[in-house]
Parts: C-alpha cells; sequence; structure tokens
C-alpha cells in the first residue's frame, strides 16, 4: 500500500525553470520520433525531481493525458477524420481491454510496495525499449488473423497495454501503434491516431482509480509542477515534430533506447 515516504518529492527553488527545461527536452525526444515521450519523463521525475515511484506514476499520467488532450486535434488535423473513423471498431476493441486493464493496472501500482514498484518499472522500460526498436526497425506486417481471433486478441493485447499504460504513467502509444499495425492491418499514420482515441479515454479511467486512494493528493501539491512541465513538454513536442527527420532514426533511436535502458538499471537498484 502507498504510504507517506511514497508520496514525499524534493523540491529545489529552481524546480520550476528547471522542471520547463526538462519537460521540453522530454518533448523534443518525443516529438521527433512521433510520440509523447512520456517513458523519458518519468525516470527524470524519479532521479532529477526525486519523486517517489508512485507519485512520479502519478505526476507522469497528469502530464501525459495533457499532452495527448493537446497532440490529438492536431493529429487529427494531419489525418482525415473519416479515415480515423472508418477504424472506429478497432478502437472499440482495443478499449474493451485497456480500460479494465488500466484499472487493474493503477490498482496493483497503488497496491505494491514501493520497492517492488521501482523494480516493475525497471522492468517495463525495458518493454518500451524494445517496442522502440521493434517499431522502427522492423517491418511491421499484419498478421491476417480471422475475426474469431482477432477480436479477442484485441481485447487481450488492449488489458495488456492498459496495464502497462496505468503503471508508468504514459499514453502508451509505442505499444498501441504497433498492436493496431499487426493485428488490425490499418496502416501506421492512421494508427498513430487512432492509439490517441485509445489513449484518452484509457487514461481517464487510470486517473479515476488513482483518485480514489489518498497517492492522488501529490497532483494537489505539485500541480504548479506539473503544470510547467507539462507545459515545457508540449513545447518540446512542437519543437522536435518540425525537427523530425533532421536525426536519422538509425542514429537516434538506439540512442534513446540506450536511454531507457541507463534509466532502467537506476530504477531496478532503488531503494
Amino acid at each position: 500500500m502507498a504510504t507517506d515516504k511514497d508520496l514525499v518529492a524534493v523540491r529545489s527553488p529552481h524546480s520550476m525553470p528547471l522542471a520547463f527545461a526538462a519537460g521540453a527536452a522530454v518533448g523534443v525526444l518525443g516529438g521527433m520520433i512521433g510520440l509523447g515521450g512520456a517513458e523519458f519523463r518519468l525516470p527524470l521525475l524519479i532521479s532529477l525531481f526525486g519523486f517517489a515511484a508512485l507519485s512520479a506514476v502519478i505526476l507522469n499520467k497528469a502530464m501525459s493525458l495533457v499532452v495527448v488532450l493537446v497532440a490529438l486535434p492536431a493529429r487529427l488535423a494531419a489525418v482525415p477524420a473519416s479515415d480515423v473513423a472508418e477504424h472506429w471498431p478497432v478502437a472499440v476493441n482495443l478499449l474493451a481491454g485497456s480500460l479494465l486493464g488500466a484499472w487493474v493496472g493503477a490498482t496493483w501500482a497503488v497496491r505494491m510496495r514501493s520497492s517492488t514498484l521501482y523494480k516493475v518499472l525497471a522492468a517495463l522500460m525495458v518493454l518500451m525499449a524494445t517496442a522502440l526498436l521493434i517499431t522502427h526497425f522492423t517491418i511491421l506486417e499484419t498478421l491476417d488473423l480471422p475475426l474469431w481471433a482477432q477480436v479477442p486478441s484485441g481485447v487481450a493485447a488492449g488489458f495488456g497495454i492498459g496495464v502497462v499504460a496505468a503503471i508508468m504513467g504514459v499514453a502508451g502509444g509505442e505499444l498501441l501503434i504497433p498492436t493496431i499495425v499487426l493485428l488490425f492491418a490499418v496502416d501506421i499514420k492512421t494508427a498513430g491516431s487512432l492509439s490517441l482515441l485509445v489513449s484518452l479515454p484509457t487514461m481517464l479511467v487510470a486517473f479515476a482509480r488513482y483518485s480514489r486512494d489518498g497517492s492522488f493528493t501529490v497532483l494537489g501539491a505539485n500541480l504548479r509542477f506539473t503544470v510547467v512541465m507539462a507545459a515545457g513538454s508540449i513545447a518540446g513536442a512542437v519543437l522536435g515534430g518540425l525537427l523530425l527527420g533532421v536525426f536519422s532514426d538509425q542514429l537516434l533511436i538506439p540512442v534513446l533506447a540506450v536511454i531507457l535502458l541507463v534509466s532502467a538499471i537506476k530504477l531496478a537498484r532503488h531503494d
């Protein structure tokens, strides 16, 4: 269960400018690869700003929600709404699992011992690094599953992604996009928009579960910090989008994967 120790944050008199700068750096990294970058923000919340694991997850979830709300209209402007609406059964299929997964994942996170949560987060960061490499360096081919297998597979995948997203406080696009491409044969551009549509209600469910626990008070206690860092993330994401293609994926993606793996090692050793 969450304890007072799990909700402690170390504050610095320079935390607001640093929060904006750190958020911007995360946003740039995410923007350059077409993702929100929340998986990079989480270790910063723990290592740089001194938040305990559960507090960092909740704050990361709040910032991820803000970033998705901003990104969604921009993404729908880039991909015609009619193209996205055509694939509404895909979103419904994944949501059938992800909403439950988000509730379960948030419940597990709240009930875990802090030391266990650090190790779980470390393992999930390795998963994110692997997904990042596979998505960008592998040609994703549809599995061509029959409908009777496709639907339960979508529910199961959605459940797993919902759990991961809730525990890490991320939107889950790193896992949703390849899942949509593999299971439902949707092009990767449309899959990116569909992932946002699935992420938003999934994050709201996780938020609802976290709000039932005393650990949610960390958000109110650090609201200004959260707003400033989220603003930095949004500004950075815009800049990162403008820098898209400036750095080769062959260089950028392995570097980002290494950052995640190093962060995972640090979290695994965290007490």
